[in-house]
């Protein structure tokens, strides 16, 4: 009878302390499944934050990206009807150490004249310099990087931010205002700078220099431009490539002064050359 309480008791007391290890055992698991339900909860809210940031960074880049091609479309726009046009031509004076010349700019040209037009009106070209000169060919200005250039510094690739399209059509004789732009390698369209522009000096042309051009650039001279070539000169070997948006009518013999300056290697002048530029009312 003692045994068997006894043995009652003792089998009482062994399922009580199961039961308590069980017990502990499934908290214990309980536990385990929480921390790692929370580690993976933290881990997708982390990696979470870090797609949104990434996609929040490459929206920020694609609308900067935007907004510079929207800019650069706008300054594009703006230049080529920055005036507008009264199909007429228009008169400036550009103004040097050496005196004033009067450039008529082409109606035909309602592009070139317009941007020019609105950068003179600007003040953009005033005390910039003609950083480029070659005698017996042009001399060319327009470069912003020149206004205060240290002595030496190389010029020549400045400019607004836009280009304008080619309006190719007149001829360079001596006096003629063209557009400057990059090669034919990068600029197949032959678009202009938006701001740097060459006044042709050139040298009297051959009959038979001005023949073999012709041929070469497949292009027909009337009588008169011929004759003007070979009396005035200029520099033929340019045409059909460039933009001629002008010409010189008073002042022309301010171009052989500007062309016989001293200047250094890469063609700029030993002394600085400022220009002023301003509209004419006619």
């Amino acid at each position: 009878m003692k045994k068997n309480n006894l043995l009652k008791m003792c089998l009482g007391i062994f399922t009580l302390l199961f039961f308590a290890m069980s017990l502990n055992s499934c908290k214990s698991s309980k536990s385990k499944d929480a921390v790692s339900a929370v580690k993976e909860t933290a881990s997708n809210a982390s990696s979470t934050v870090a797609d949104a940031a990434k996609s929040a960074t490459e929206a920020a880049g694609n609308a900067a990206s935007a907004a510079a091609n929207a800019t650069k479309e706008a300054a594009s726009a703006t230049a080529a009807a920055v005036v507008p046009d009264d199909g007429k031509d228009a008169f400036v004076e550009i103004s040097t150490s050496f005196g004033a010349m009067k450039v008529k700019l082409f109606k035909e040209c309602p592009k070139h004249k317009a941007n020019f037009i609105k950068l003179a009106n600007e003040g953009y070209y005033n005390d910039l310099l003609f950083h480029r000169i070659i005698k017996g060919f042009m001399v060319q200005g327009g470069d912003p990087k020149s206004k205060n250039a240290a002595p030496g510094a190389r010029l020549g690739g400045g400019g607004p931010g836009y280009k304008i399209d080619a309006e190719i059509g007149a001829k360079h004789f001596k006096g003629a205002i063209c557009a400057a732009r990059q090669g034919d390698q990068v600029n197949p369209k032959k678009q202009s700078s938006g701001s740097q522009f060459y006044l042709v000096q050139g040298r009297p042309q051959t009959k038979d220099q001005l023949d073999r051009i012709a041929q070469m650039k497949k292009i027909t001279y009337t009588e008169e431009e011929t004759k003007r070539y070979l009396t005035e000169g200029g520099t033929a070997q340019l045409d059909n490539d460039y933009t001629v948006f002008g010409q010189v009518v008073e002042g022309i013999e301010i171009i052989d002064k500007l062309a016989a300056v001293a200047t250094a290697q890469g063609d700029r002048p030993l002394e600085d050359l400022k220009m002023q530029v301003k509209v004419l009312k006619k």
